[in-house]
């Protein structure tokens, strides 16, 4: 039994999910649960959605009939006729009404952020669902929130493992033995029976969970990449493919913001030695990355180059000339939790506490209001983070990274040089 994870590159379009159906039809030797993102750069739209609809924007109605025409069209395009189509539009009828309704004013901004993102996950599904069902593909639909039960915190729900792998065993397991059986990633459902999600880019996670409880062979996650690369090729000429990692490798790449896998993706396969493989729906004969238990190093002395743009950095001091020791840490990071504030990058002397994070304007403002009145808070926007891994005396690259820009947080461990730039 394997699973397959297909981010939202991979169904960007009529032609790629197309691809997709090629790629699926290749691999029909042993039972599959396939994990699906929502499509292309949708989930970006379905923030702006969720934006417009909490704050009352005029600009709602536009930006939901946007994602209707992106998801007809591509529907249009894959001539998905009108008998199978209802299954879709019933999941846009449903959304239209729930963001023309009023807001229920007591309602939290990350509460209605999990009733309206998750859409973007369960369109492009059963959008892929029906087209490989009429290619002759059988797969059955499954909704991921009836087997991946959470903690309720909103955006950033933790699993809850004693709950969700009984349920994935004896309900999921029987249907994927059977045929191949299509589901959401990045979702899940609280103990409270609402909706939740497992932070951005959480559908490798949501592959991990699923290979998890099913004890499956593999992981393999398709990407538009040739696999994981030292650094973004977009980004790096030089760019060069790691053919193989080990756990621990990959988990310290993913911690230091590795886009290619999830953070939290490594330690579910590790824990039952379940081998992870990237590869390139582009080109899927090309042999990718496999990550696997190995006990040595596998980089050695290959340097890769982590880039984290949009940073928010903030400072924090003390107002009554306190020291920034255990019981304001403390403060501080009870603050960044409730916030729901992630650091990407700390430090802190006697005086004060400096860390940045994704600039999200919202979490930033719920941090300054719980810390103001008992810190002198400043923040400012516009950095760039870039983690250099296997650092090293006289690397070529950081030279020409770095491009004269002021450097405002420097870290450095035995493994990694993390460099915080004024953009």
């Amino acid at each position: 039994m394997r699973v397959f994870k297909f981010g939202g590159a991979s169904v960007k379009s009529a032609t790629a999910v197309k691809n997709v159906s090629k790629v699926l039809s290749t691999h029909t030797e042993a039972p599959l649960l396939v994990v699906i993102s929502a499509m292309g750069k949708i989930t970006n739209k379905m923030e702006e959605l969720v934006d417009a609809y909490y704050h009352t924007k005029e600009s709602k109605k536009n930006i939901f009939e946007e994602i209707k025409y992106f998801h007809q069209n591509i529907i249009a395009e894959l001539q998905i006729d009108e008998y199978d189509y209802y299954e879709v539009d019933n999941l846009l009828i449903e959304l239209e009404c729930m963001v023309e309704k009023k807001r229920d004013q007591t309602s939290s901004y990350d509460v209605e952020y999990d009733r309206i993102v998750p859409f973007g996950e369960l369109i492009s599904t059963k959008i892929v669902s029906i087209f490989l069902n009429k290619m002759g593909y059988k797969n059955r639909w499954i909704d991921a929130r009836n087997f991946v039960i959470t903690t309720n915190k909103n955006r950033a729900a933790n699993v809850l493992w004693d709950e969700s792998v009984p349920l994935i065993k004896s309900g999921l397991k029987p249907l994927v033995e059977k045929q191949t059986v299509i589901t959401q990633g990045f979702i899940g459902r609280g103990l409270n029976h609402k909706n939740t999600t497992l932070g951005r880019e959480g559908s490798d996670y949501s592959a991990a969970i699923f290979a998890y409880a099913l004890d499956a062979d593999s992981v393999t996650i398709w990407k538009d990449v040739e696999g994981v690369m030292n650094a973004d090729p977009r980004k790096f000429e030089n760019a060069v493919l790691i053919p193989k990692l080990s756990y621990n490798e990959a988990i310290e790449l993913a911690y230091y913001g590795a886009s290619v896998i999830h953070p939290k993706t490594i330690q579910p396969l590790k824990s039952k030695d379940i081998p992870l493989y990237v590869k390139s729906f582009l080109d899927p004969k090309k042999p990718g990355t496999v990550v696997l238990e190995n006990a040595s190093r596998t980089l050695n002395e290959t340097q890769c180059y982590i880039i984290k743009e949009r940073q928010s950095l903030i400072k924090i001091a003390s107002r009554d000339f306190s020291f920034i020791v255990e019981d304001n840490l403390e403060i501080i990071f009870s603050a960044f939790n409730s916030s729901g504030v992630q650091l990407n990058l700390m430090q802190n002397s006697a005086i004060s506490f400096m860390a940045c994070f994704n600039a999200d304007k919202m979490k930033r403002n719920a941090l300054v209001e719980l810390l103001k009145e008992k810190f002198v808070v400043e923040w400012s926007e516009g950095y760039t983070l870039i983690t250099v891994f296997n650092y090293a005396l006289g690397s070529t690259q950081l030279p020409t990274i770095i491009a004269g820009r002021k450097i405002a947080l420097e870290q450095k461990s035995s493994s990694a040089l993390q460099l915080l730039l004024e953009d």
